[in-house]
């Protein structure tokens, strides 16, 4: 609730920032005397950016299901469920949040994920690879990590984040549009007006979404390092430090899917520059957590 009131207000903020760089740059009356009434292009464009992204994170449990083919332990039935749903249990205690749903995806590659909207209402999956290839002490740390995301409210965040960055996007990208098919009003059937209307939108469009990618790929990285402090505290810095490195000798990992790969403990190794990837390398986590000892 705090962060949805934060997102609230923070519109708002917005909203007057750009009402007021409007009236300094006298863009108001530019845009009013051509018919544009930025302001209620702007309250849509927030409306609109932000929306999308909150279905999104309402929808998120029941998508991670479906997507993953994630199976949710209702009624343990081996030994490792019971020690899994027990390790949720108390780290979750701990962290003091609300016992999330506990699940396990087939996958070969040691992965696991959080995700949900409500930090107490939440889902922890983790793959069988992970529970095949860890040790208990690597996997409880990983689970730990998990856990931190979710008490961290990493998800809202993101989501908060996602939202903003849309309606800026969709915000700017139809002024830079309206101002570039003003250039072609000297076509009165508007076919001008039109076509330099769409083709400035969607240059901005794509300009500004590849900027705004990076702002959120940034974000993903840094709340990584929060997430494993947040575990080492749960746990402890050795076991967190022993799970990335088992990590580390992961040949082949295999990244999760669409909404989830920011939400999961392993990056993928890839030539892919170190911008576009949502979780810092392994060996930048692992110095983090041996710079510091993030005792209980």
């Amino acid at each position: 609730m705090q962060r949805v009131l934060l997102f609230l207000g923070t519109n708002i903020a917005v909203l007057a920032v750009i009402s007021i760089l409007m009236k300094v740059f006298g863009l108001d009356n530019y845009l009013d005397a051509n018919g544009i009434n930025y302001k209620s292009l702007a309250i849509i464009s927030f409306l609109w950016g932000s929306v999308g992204a909150f279905i999104s994170l309402a929808m998120s449990k029941s998508a991670a299901k479906r997507s993953m083919g994630v199976r949710v332990i209702e009624s343990p039935s081996t030994e490792v469920e019971m020690w899994l749903v027990d390790t949720v249990k108390r780290l979750s205690d701990r962290a003091g949040i609300g016992m999330p749903e506990v699940g396990v995806f087939n996958s070969d590659a040691p992965n696991a994920f959080a995700t949900g909207m409500n930090k107490n209402d939440a889902l922890v999956a983790v793959s069988t690879g992970l529970l095949n290839s860890m040790k208990r002490n690597e996997i409880e740390a990983v689970l730990g990590h998990e856990i931190s995301h979710v008490s961290n409210g990493d998800m809202v965040t993101m989501t908060l984040l996602q939202g903003i960055l849309n309606a800026f996007v969709i915000f700017i990208s139809r002024i830079i549009g309206f101002v570039m098919s003003s250039s072609s009003r000297g076509n009165r059937s508007g076919m001008g007006m039109r076509t330099g209307n769409f083709i400035g939108t969607m240059i901005a469009q794509v300009v500004l979404g590849f900027l705004a990618a990076l702002i959120i790929k940034w974000f993903s990285r840094y709340r990584e390092f929060h997430a494993d402090a947040g575990s080492a505290r749960l746990t402890s810095n050795q076991d967190m430090v022993a799970a990335l490195r088992a990590l580390q000798h992961v040949a082949n990992p295999v990244p999760l899917k669409g909404q989830f790969v920011g939400f999961g403990i392993n990056g993928v190794k890839s030539t892919v520059a170190k911008l576009f990837a949502t979780h810092p390398p392994l060996e930048e986590r692992i110095a983090a957590l041996e710079r510091n000892n993030y005792a209980r």
